[in-house]
């Protein structure tokens, strides 16, 4: 087992000898016990690591006259458990074995919070974040009773006994160690340190663009729909890799008989066919918001001296996945939009006059095309930069959803074994969590992979009612009026429907959003708005954390009656955000008015008898409903 300590001190041999020699290395403790952390006050510490085989390990801390002891096993093995003091310090803590001892600095106890997620939650202050006023909330990050651990990233496919750490552990706030740690971590900790007055721990364990289930243990992941026969492979002795290139080979046999079927060797134009300019993006050139297949076409004239040769195709990025064809004939394929392409077309399909690539292209989400490419035949280049011809084929909600690579970090289980189960030996006040783009398209599977998520974390330490808080994906994508089948909207659903769970609130980012980033740069009002969640459940204090809720939905005539628990206000006059469908379903803007300041009747000219109403119900909606004290309405529907 790879226990490290960053205090590890060597202890030399007796005086005397010829030549001073190393002897056995003393206590070595798992890598997230170190100098300047925090533990959780009043709690136990469960402290796990290797000494001598078979002595006695002592742990004195300078908060307690006792000492704690445990024998290490045959295999040097051993847990400790430690009582934790009130809020406080700082302090040192000793661990001795007949080898040796070492001693940690500087410890304080307070409050312990764990926060995940994918990379909203990853944003660092600076970093490739770069927040909103990141420069000088840099140069003000100077807490002393605010310490840091970062979670190195890593997988595995089984439990690990350690986790991996950054910059050696625990870290003292600093605006050198803010720079690259998460910005809603370190935020949440300077709202809880100035209301509690006490040290505040936060451990970032994150990874951008990873989804739910890589989080969630193999046993919590059987019963959720879609992961049953992962899971039975994961608990066997399957080859994963041997099962994932099985599997993927299937998919792609059915996408290769899904996509049109049409001659690759000339250029078409017309039924659908249009240009645009690569290297570029689709998107911003009359395909927008378009993910799945696009075919892709571009002709090339070789001179007749270079016919008959061999001809290399260089990509530089696709974005996806690619097929591509020269003149018909598969020239190669890859996955990955990181990845070059370069592919070896033989001199026989290389003819004299215009030959014709062809590529198709598969987009997953966000951006979709090809980056700067060329053909080279010997010394001769070819440049592909642009017009292409270009059409879409299938969308990506006509495809089954693509087998995970088991290589990557959004594989079933591999970060929840690799980056979080090792971390229950340590006790956390509670869970901040801000995820969800990644699991965008699967609703109806994240409702009960999130509950079962969540359940598995609190089992794990052992704490039905640990405290858990999450962040509502912000407004993402182009601005549509009326979207009933919004795929944003019903990921944010499913996350809400995560409050059935006890101990468990939800924070609304839905008007923090950008349309044009994934990334919102004000890290801070997140941070605030979780904060609320804490101060107000776990920590007593007399506060509004909830934004009005929905009490009740009624029909009445030509009108949707909304009575809320609390007053609402919009910031304008007009109150936005709401469309309205009567029994056909067709969904239309609605006009709302303010009948008192806890109802709103919603009605639409087009729309007699409506039945059904839906709020901030888009990918990127235009709500304008908050609270008395600035916490918005969250989107919601009957």
């Amino acid at each position: 087992m790879n226990f490290r300590n960053s205090n590890y001190r060597i202890l030399l041999a007796a005086a005397g000898m010829l030549a001073a020699l190393p002897s056995m290395a003393a206590v070595e403790l798992m890598s997230y016990i170190t100098d300047n952390m925090v533990v959780q006050q009043n709690s136990e510490l469960t402290v796990r690591g290797h000494a001598l085989p078979g002595s006695t390990v002592k742990a004195a801390p300078g908060w307690s006259k006792k000492t704690f002891t445990a024998k290490a096993g045959s295999d040097g093995m051993f847990t400790l458990k430690i009582a934790t003091p009130p809020a406080g310090g700082p302090y040192s803590l000793t661990f001795s074995d007949p080898d040796g001892n070492i001693t940690l600095e500087n410890i304080l106890s307070g409050e312990v919070w764990l926060c995940s997620g994918q990379s909203n939650m990853e944003m660092p202050v600076i970093g490739w974040g770069k927040i909103m006023d990141y420069e000088t909330e840099t140069a003000t990050a100077q807490h002393p009773d605010i310490r840091l651990l970062q979670i190195r990233k890593n997988t595995s496919y089984t439990p690990v006994s350690d986790v991996e750490v950054n910059g050696g552990g625990w870290q003292i706030c600093s605006p050198g160690s803010v720079a690259n740690f998460s910005a809603v971590a370190y935020f949440y900790a300077r709202e809880l340190a100035r209301e509690l007055k006490v040290p505040i721990g936060v451990i970032d364990a994150t990874w951008g663009g990873t989804p739910a289930e890589a989080w969630t243990c193999v046993d919590s992941l059987t019963n959720v729909p879609g992961f049953a026969e992962t899971a039975a492979m994961l608990k066997s002795t399957t080859d994963i890799y041997k099962q994932y290139n099985e599997t993927m080979q299937e998919w792609n046999d059915q996408l290769d008989k899904m996509v049109a079927s049409f001659d690759k060797s000339t250029i078409h134009a017309g039924n659908g066919w249009r240009t645009a300019e690569m290297p570029g993006m689709w998107e911003t050139q009359g395909l927008p918001d378009f993910n799945g297949v696009v075919w892709m076409q571009k002709s090339i004239d070789v001179p007749s001296e270079l016919a008959g040769q061999a001809l290399t195709l260089h990509f530089s990025s696709i974005d996806d996945d690619d097929v591509t064809y020269f003149n018909n004939s598969e020239a190669g394929r890859t996955i990955g939009v990181g990845n070059q392409r370069n592919y070896t077309v033989p001199g026989n399909l290389v003819k004299a006059g215009s030959n014709v690539i062809t590529v198709r292209v598969l987009d997953t989400g966000g951006d979709g095309g090809i980056g700067s490419a060329e053909a080279r035949i010997g010394n001769t280049v070819f440049p592909l930069s642009g017009s292409w011809s270009f059409k879409p084929d299938i969308s990506l909600d006509e495809i089954a959803p693509r087998p995970t690579d088991p290589r990557g970090p959004k594989y079933p289980t591999v970060l929840y074994n690799a980056m979080l189960e090792p971390l229950h030996h340590m006790p956390v006040k509670g869970v901040i969590w801000y995820q969800g783009c990644e699991n965008v398209g699967r609703a109806e599977q994240y409702n009960p992979l999130f509950k079962a998520m969540i359940r598995n974390w609190r089992n794990l330490w052992q704490n039905d009612s640990m405290p858990f808080y999450f962040v509502q994906l912000a407004g993402f994508l182009s601005p549509v009026p009326v979207q009933p089948e919004s795929e944003w909207a019903k990921l944010r659903e499913a996350q809400a429907a995560a409050c059935e769970l006890p101990n468990t609130d939800m924070i609304t980012a839905i008007d923090l959003g950008n349309p044009s980033d994934i990334h919102p740069k004000n890290k801070q009002e997140v941070a605030r708005r979780l904060s609320l969640l804490a101060l107000g459940h776990d920590y007593g204090r007399d506060m509004v954390y909830n934004a009005p809720k929905v009490s009740e939905i009624a029909p009445r005539g030509n009108e949707i009656i909304i009575t809320f628990n609390a007053p609402v206000t919009s910031t304008t006059s007009a109150i936005t955000g709401f469309i309205v469908a009567g029994s056909d379903g067709k969904y239309t803007t609605a006009t709302p008015r303010q009948i008192d300041e806890r109802t709103i009747a919603i009605s639409a000219p087009s729309v007699k008898k409506p039945v059904s109403v839906r709020y901030n119900w888009a990918d990127y909606p235009c709500g304008n409903l908050y609270g008395s004290t600035g916490l918005p309405v969250a989107p919601f529907r009957n």
